[in-house]
């Protein structure tokens, strides 16, 4: 395999410490600039995607399974370690552990001029708090050619819980972290990207109505229980809403997305 792997069983080892401190403190994440994966998919899609693990740990029945290839991914620069099953237990955040584990690199945020194009789609994240909505954002927008995402005052996007849920697309959707709104519609203006309000009622575009083909646009979608401040909705160029025709107001936050993010995909493909 080209790495000998080093065993441990120790709870207080400093590489196993280091690894809880990152699953469970978003400080250390941030001063760190290095988070946490679980389970053999979401290791080998970091590995297969270029994500820099710098500690790889495997149980003694996941060696069995993965060690060969998950050590062939890794390359020379990776620490590999070997663990207990029951230090695996005791490091896993899932009910039922495959027993891998890593310590990834958070890469280099790009800049706005290199993570915006002018016909490109984007979803902006205000607010929103679930981790299951925003990983599953991700991999509908992996799914359909989406051209990043950007999380505006929204969940650690580096927790564990979304992590999880983002089940690999973390590695291949674009993301951009900014606090201010400001500087968000300041920077989609700038390079010619119009920005739609997604609301629930009022004077509004239909969705499947709008036409995306024209310009670059980006979709924002508010907090699972308020939506949308009217502070942020006001300066969008549009409202647009998804009709419904049954018993309830409002759609799930992911839900929706995914709805005005196909149509947007819809609109550039047939441009």
């Amino acid at each position: 395999m080209g790495i000998t792997p080093q065993y441990i069983s120790a709870k207080e080892n400093p590489s196993v410490k280091f690894y809880r401190k990152l699953s469970e403190s978003k400080k250390t994440r941030t001063q760190e600039k290095c988070f946490v994966l679980e389970g053999y998919r979401l290791v080998s899609d970091a590995l297969k995607n270029g994500a820099e693990i710098t500690m790889l740990f495997i149980t003694e029945n996941a060696y069995e399974r993965f060690g060969e290839e998950l050590c062939s991914l890794s390359g020379e620069v990776t620490r590999v370690l070997c663990i207990t099953d029951e230090l695996g237990k005791y490091m896993a955040e899932t009910e039922n552990t495959q027993g891998v584990f890593a310590v990834c690199r958070m890469p280099v945020q790009k800049s706005w001029n290199d993570f915006l194009k002018k016909e490109g789609a984007y979803t902006v994240l205000h607010q929103l708090q679930d981790p299951g909505n925003a990983g599953m954002i991700l991999r509908t927008a992996d799914a359909l050619g989406i051209d990043g995402v950007i999380f505006c005052k929204s969940c650690d996007i580096y927790s564990p819980k979304v992590v999880r849920a983002t089940m690999g697309s973390l590695f291949r959707v674009p993301v951009l972290v900014c606090s201010d709104e400001n500087d968000v519609f300041y920077q989609l203006e700038e390079h010619g990207i119009e920005s739609d309000a997604a609301v629930v009622r009022d004077e509004t575009d239909i969705a499947g109505e709008r036409k995306y083909a024209e310009n670059g646009c980006a979709v924002w979608i508010g907090n699972e229980g308020n939506g949308l401040p009217e502070t942020v909705s006001s300066r969008c160029s549009r409202r647009i809403t998804i009709p419904m025709y049954g018993n309830i107001e409002s759609l799930n936050a992911a839900m929706a997305a995914g709805i005005l993010m196909w149509e947007m995909a819809k609109g550039r493909k047939g441009k």
